[in-house]
């Protein structure tokens, strides 16, 4: 199935990259196809999901087992899909401007909309143990960074750096594990139960889904990488700019939506932990996934990505500590705001 699969992306790429060329300059036409692109990944990550988490209910595996692998790795999915063939493609840094868009409106876009719904608990437990850890990779990440002022040298993600992120990440999987380990009920758990999975679905529907959501993610992400180089190249911009604005935003569409009914049924530590759990997937695997696959160039204006990520990140602290652990509407607000901000500034300035 993935020799199939692989020979059908292939050939989808070369389809598209000829269609690319003959609509050279026709931006409306690049647009849709990058919209629709952004369609297929989400489609297909969700489908995949599904299809996976009914196979494994199936075939008896608990559903905590399902949280920690399928969904968790399911829903970050359509980031690591585009990271990897961007790095293939040799486009790093439409790759490097997903993750770090992504984090950005995580923290910015999606934490903040959601305290505008409802103001949300922060709870002990995720200052405790998630943030600091998702402190420190992005500390780690940033200066990994800062090879023109540390060695004098052209800034990389390299295969070294990718495997140190990865041992962090391991760190987080070992944390997760054994805290899952000690509770009866957790709120992943919980999320496992809402998705309504019917157990006794059949076998060949889910493998369908399974397969649908693979050639989905594919295709998707073919369309994404490709289109989202030639909306940069038509625009004028770098591309890590469309990775950061448009793309990061369309990938971040699950997190945005899951945040959003978590929020409205008051359910406010989910919102916050599915935040911070997909910035350290996505700084922690899925960025050096993709550095393993193919060294990533950090764009100009990189670094500064990835601190701003990280003051926002920390000023959850003092929230916690000074505001009874309550992210009311005024600082939802004042997320947001800072997020199209720096937006505004990124695209000014590029």
């Amino acid at each position: 199935m993935r020799a199939t699969v692989g020979r059908c992306s292939y050939y989808f790429a070369m389809l598209n990259r000829a269609i690319a060329n003959d609509l050279k300059g026709k931006g409306t036409i690049t647009s849709l196809l990058l919209m629709l692109g952004l369609i297929l990944l989400l489609a297909g990550g969700a489908a995949m999901v599904r299809g996976a988490s009914g196979l494994a209910e199936s075939y008896g595996v608990p559903p905590l087992v399902v949280g920690l692998t399928v969904v968790a790795f399911g829903t970050s999915a359509p980031e690591l899909v585009v990271n990897v063939l961007g790095a293939l493609e040799g486009q790093t840094e439409l790759a490097f401007g997903n993750i770090t868009g992504s984090n950005l409106a995580n923290l910015g876009l999606v934490l903040g909309t959601a305290a505008i719904i409802t103001p949300m608990s922060l709870q002990g437990k995720i200052i405790r143990r998630e943030l600091p850890l998702l402190l420190l990779g992005t500390t780690v990440l940033l200066f990994m960074t800062l090879d023109p002022l540390l060695r004098n040298e052209n800034s990389f993600i390299d295969r070294s750096d990718g495997l140190i992120m990865l041992l962090l990440f391991g760190i987080f999987i070992y944390l997760a594990v054994t805290d899952f380990i000690r509770q009866d009920h957790d709120s992943l758990v919980a999320t496992i139960d809402e998705l309504d999975i019917v157990s006794h679905a059949e076998k060949r529907v889910n493998w369908l889904l399974v397969v649908g959501g693979v050639i989905g993610l594919a295709i998707g992400g073919q369309l994404t990488i490709v289109h989202g180089s030639n909306l940069a190249e038509s625009l004028g911009v770098p591309p890590v700019i469309v990775g950061m604005l448009v793309i990061a935003i369309g990938t971040s569409l699950p997190e945005l939506i899951t945040s959003i009914f978590a929020a409205m049924k008051g359910q406010a530590d989910l919102c916050v932990g599915n935040v911070i759990g997909s910035n350290i997937f996505n700084g922690l695997f899925v960025l050096p996934i993709s550095s393993l696959v193919h060294p990533l160039r950090v764009p100009e204006g990189g670094g500064l990505d990835i601190l701003v990520s990280l003051i926002l990140a920390v000023f959850l602290i003092p929230i916690f500590i000074f505001g009874k652990g309550v992210m009311n509407r005024q600082v939802g607000m004042l997320f947001v705001a800072a997020y199209i901000a720096y937006m505004a500034f990124r695209v000014i300035t590029t």
